[in-house]
């Protein structure tokens, strides 16, 4: 394969080599159906030299643009143009949008110093109006699909280094104030070749999803993946899909999609809304690669994905559990190609002191590989958090990350970057100790064994009491299997400080089950299994479908539910509060708040 020092030289090379091929199918959808509209990687090219040289005179060559689309073929044109530009693209949720609010995308515009917005005619008038109640009257606004701005002949290709800054990507705010990472075109073009090394993949290879195209999976995965390769892509909505998950999998089956995947809450819904009837139309059999990512994969939902669509052609070997980060641009880790997941039942107790062990009397959890590093990408560690020493294999630590992926660190945040990406490893004892710096401390908990890498939670999100670990999804996930009232994906466990760490849990209520009509005694089967899995007495807050918040990618919040909780923010349809729980509420929530008060 040739050599590229940028994205940019890349694409361009793509656009002149392969003028009339299909770069990107794009369904949407109306009432019949779903129509299909085409972009050449030829159109791309005019249309990205168009918008681009529109920007190299207006000055934002070298600046930050906001990219402010729904899911369509503009956003990829508006992207290709700020890459044809020297520009540095913002890739940011359309206000409006899947109950997204301006006040983040106010704060993403300030924060990234954006110098132009590009979006569409429809919703050109609301991001200009927008911007003018803001008294931002400075920075263009362009509708790019409108044909008469800019000029293609008038476009001059950017001086561009590898170090050169290709986006920037800001984080969905899983647990914090979304950040820009600093995304290079060295970062990128380092991070689609591992995923190519994963995916094993090439110019027949096609993409396909649903993700929005803000999410670095989205982003990285099925749009600039196929460029990379030379390949193509077939899209649709994420809206489309949460409609009719059917449509994900008829997209797969019409296009022959090879490659694609999103969060483990896609697959749960296929399984639960595909029926007999429409899985006989399926054909599944294209699939090579169906990446499992950006959130907990429970070993129950691939199992039950893998048997549900068997039929369809869809073998266990396709399954591509997977782990990676918009620090590290997406991909770290990913099942062997040919390879079906590789599941570890261990003993719950002792992973919650920090070790991979067989099965005890104490109960069991069922681990899901993501799989292994290739070892020309990444070099992966698991680290101690106090001593900061490289961790034993089958012990538990946080995951530290060192390869050409990793981003330069977030924009504008120099004292957050030396800690989180230039993590210092400690070597070796006494006098001989040495330190190992440079490394991206990813936040993670996970072990390593037999070059497995398994994931096991959020480090920021570990409820620690009476000396035990206790992984937030595990509670959720327990409470959940008890009644399909509990709804698979609608809780959130975490800890609250109130002297001492009280477990709560908020958890969504589906109101049409038969158990739903007996609230208390749902409460009361969700607290008698955490204090018997867990030995602690818990809160728990039932409440309607909707009031757990998640980030784009169905990530739960669980640090936003805390404090949504203290500020007496959470309305429970029914709910049990230890005491000191309810007095840290009525002491922190809002007067004119009702305050909860324990119940039970």
């Amino acid at each position: 394969m040739k050599s590229f020092e940028t994205f940019t030289e890349l694409v361009l090379h793509r656009t002149a080599d392969l003028p009339s091929k299909d770069a990107f199918i794009f369904l949407h959808d109306n009432a019949s159906g779903s129509d299909a509209e085409r972009l050449t990687y030829a159109t791309l090219d005019q249309e990205a030299k168009r918008v681009a040289s529109w920007l190299q005179q207006r000055g934002a060559s070298g600046g930050q643009v906001l990219l402010l689309y729904p899911s369509g073929l503009d956003f990829i044109k508006a992207f290709t143009a700020c890459l044809y530009a020297g520009s540095v693209a913002v890739p940011a949720p359309l206000p409006g949008d899947q109950g997204n609010h301006f006040s983040r995308v106010t704060g993403i515009l300030q924060d990234a110093e954006v110098r132009a917005v590009l979006t569409d005619s429809v919703n050109e008038p609301t991001i200009s109006g927008w911007l003018r109640d803001a008294g931002i009257t400075h920075i263009p606004v362009l509708a790019t699909d409108l044909p008469g701005e800019g000029d293609a002949s008038a476009w001059s290709e950017p001086r561009l280094t590898p170090e050169s800054l290709a986006f920037l990507q800001y984080t969905s705010g899983s647990t914090s104030a979304p950040k820009g990472v600093m995304v290079s075109h060295r970062n990128l073009l380092a991070n689609e070749l591992a995923i190519q090394h994963q995916i094993h993949g090439h110019q027949d290879t096609r993409l396909g999803g649903w993700l929005p195209f803000y999410h670095d999976m989205g982003l990285i995965g099925h749009i600039l993946q196929p460029l990379f390769l030379g390949g193509s892509s077939a899209l649709m909505s994420p809206i489309s899909f949460l409609k009719r998950p059917l449509r994900w999998l008829q997209m797969i089956t019409e296009y022959q999609v090879t490659a694609g995947g999103g969060p483990n809450f896609g697959y749960d819904l296929c399984v639960k809304r595909v029926t007999d009837q429409q899985l006989a139309t399926l054909d599944l059999s294209s699939w090579e690669q169906a990446a499992n990512g950006a959130e907990p994969i429970r070993a129950e939902t691939v199992r039950a994905f893998t048997e549900r669509f068997a039929p369809a052609g869809f073998r266990a070997e396709a399954f591509f559990p997977c782990y990676g980060m918009a620090e590290t641009t997406l991909l770290v880790s990913g099942t062997p190609h040919g390879q079906a997941p590789i599941y570890r039942t261990v003993d719950a107790q002792a992973l919650e002191q920090g070790a991979l062990a067989e099965v005890a009397e104490t109960g069991a959890r069922t681990l899901v590989s993501s799989g292994v590093v290739h070892p020309t990408d990444f070099t992966v560690k698991i680290v101690d958090t106090d001593s900061f020493r490289e961790q034993p294999e089958g012990h538990v630590g946080e995951i530290w990350v060192k390869g050409d992926s990793v981003a330069s660190g977030y924009w504008k945040r120099p004292e957050v970057n030396e800690e989180i990406f230039n993590a210092k490893l400690r070597v070796g004892e006494g006098a001989e100790e040495t330190v190992d710096a440079g490394w991206l401390r990813t936040g993670d908990l996970g072990v390593l064994e037999a070059g497995q890498l398994y994931v096991t939670g959020r480090l920021k999100e570990m409820i620690l009491i009476n000396g035990r670990n206790i992984y937030p999804h595990d509670v959720e996930r327990q409470v959940q299997s008890l009644d399909p009232a509990f709804g698979i994906g609608g809780g959130a466990a975490f800890s609250v400080d109130a002297g001492e760490e009280h477990l709560v849990l908020v958890q969504e209520i589906r109101p049409n089950a038969p158990a739903a009509a007996d609230l208390p005694a749902l409460l009361a089967s969700a607290r008698s299994l955490i204090s018997r899995e867990f030995q602690v007495n818990a809160s728990v807050v039932l409440a309607r479908p909707g009031t757990v918040r998640k980030t784009t990618s169905g990530k739960i919040q669980r640090t936003l539910m805390r404090k949504l909780l203290l500020e007496g923010a959470v309305t429970a349809e029914h709910q049990h509060l230890e005491q000191l729980v309810a007095d840290q509420i009525a002491t922190q929530a809002p007067a004119a708040q009702p305050q909860p008060a324990p119940v039970g």
